[in-house]
């Protein structure tokens, strides 16, 4: 449960300021476990610092207890998420902070995981540790939006990408679409495609612009430590009747494919006969893929953050269906004339009452276009 803000001194709001910028650094890499960083103090100076970077590595309250100029008994621990206090791939941080012999640990939220949720700190309490929790919490939580929606609710985080004109166009009457934005507008992408588990989009958008759906940036531009990997998201193929050509770029890409067709199609999986290439079948829902059912596949599946990147169709079908937890649009400034087509296919809108509301979380510029992030509301 988070504390009132005048419980905690400047001090404590500068150290924890600093546990987040070392999280942040874990934004590529961790996937799919959550992006916590980890300060150290004792006697008013940080001793240790430590961020989480990749999943089977140690955690950031041990990598800070590790990283210690100065024996660490009596200091406090800022952590930007609650320790955990069950075995996985690495031992409980529980266990480490009560070792070292930790006075006091402040945690910026509680971890949402059912398997910690709470109990980490009643272990530190237990073992006579001062606990402090909600220190620049709604900080923390947009550093994990995926594992949190992930735990929380059984689904990932799911951002929408488009590209428009002022006029709310993707692509020609023909289809055309190339190029719409800038290329400091594509590079933007990469970025959002680097900190995502897995990209998705739809047969139709494969067919027509055989797009290859992965990271073409390496460790300097992405700025993590240069002996991480660079991640390739998983891609995600919704392909109701398994129409997507065998030979797409999508296939020959480093990395898995996850090809999603109706159960009756899957007869046909045999000609995606690629290590790589997983045919997943699930129920269709007026004879079209169930995208729910995708979603919680893909949460089993560990994936935290998706990004969608598809035509106006399947772009619609996942606004419709209250799907879309973020979305992205990147606009030029062109005009592309009223046969151009439109954003997002959204039947149903009839009237000002039907129009579907939108939240302005961020704006900003990107070369010579802007990029406007929207939550639903």
């Amino acid at each position: 449960m988070a504390l009132a803000a005048d419980k905690f001194s400047a001090d404590d709001y500068r150290y924890m300021a600093r546990a987040l910028k070392l999280a942040e650094k874990g934004r590529y890499t961790t996937h799919p476990n959550p992006r916590v960083g980890c300060v150290l103090v004792k006697n008013n100076r940080i001793i240790g610092e430590g961020y989480h970077r990749k999943a089977g590595e140690a955690h950031a309250e041990r990598l800070a207890i590790a990283n210690a100029s100065e024996n660490p008994e009596g200091a406090t621990a800022y952590v930007t998420l609650e320790p955990c206090c069950h075995h996985g791939k690495t031992p409980p941080c529980t266990d480490a902070l009560i070792e070292a012999k930790l006075s006091r640990v402040v945690v910026a939220m509680q971890d949402p995981n059912s398997l910690v949720a709470g109990k980490g700190l009643d272990l530190l309490r237990q073992a006579g540790v001062t606990v402090a929790a909600g220190l620049l919490e709604e900080q923390a939580v947009l550093l994990n939006p995926g594992f949190i929606k992930r735990m929380s609710h059984g689904l990932p985080f799911v951002r929408c990408k488009l590209a428009s004109s002022i006029d709310g166009k993707t692509a020609m009457a023909s289809g055309e679409s190339v190029w719409i934005t800038s290329e400091a507008s594509r590079r933007d992408v990469q970025l959002l495609r680097a900190q995502s588990s897995a990209i998705m989009t739809g047969s139709g958008t494969v067919s027509h612009d055989n797009p290859s759906l992965n990271v073409r940036l390496n460790a300097e531009d992405l700025q993590i430590e240069s002996d991480l990997p660079v991640h390739q998201p998983v891609r995600v193929i919704l392909d109701t009747t398994l129409q997507t050509p065998t030979d797409a770029k999508i296939f020959k890409q480093p990395g898995q494919v996850l090809l999603y067709c109706g159960i009756e199609s899957q007869a046909d999986s045999s000609k995606y006969n690629d290590s790589k290439v997983t045919v997943v079948p699930v129920d269709l829902h007026n004879h079209k893929l169930a995208i729910e059912q995708v979603l919680k596949d893909l949460a089993e599946r560990q994936i935290n953050e998706v990004l969608l990147e598809t035509g106006a169709t399947l772009a619609g079908a996942a606004i419709k269906a209250g799907l879309i937890d973020e979305l992205i649009v990147y606009q030029a400034a062109c005009l592309m004339g009223h046969e151009a087509r439109s954003l997002a296919v959204l039947p149903g809108i009839e009237s000002m009452s039907d129009k579907i509301n939108l939240r302005l979380v961020d704006h900003r510029r990107v070369g010579p276009d802007q990029r406007l992030t929207f939550s639903f509301t």
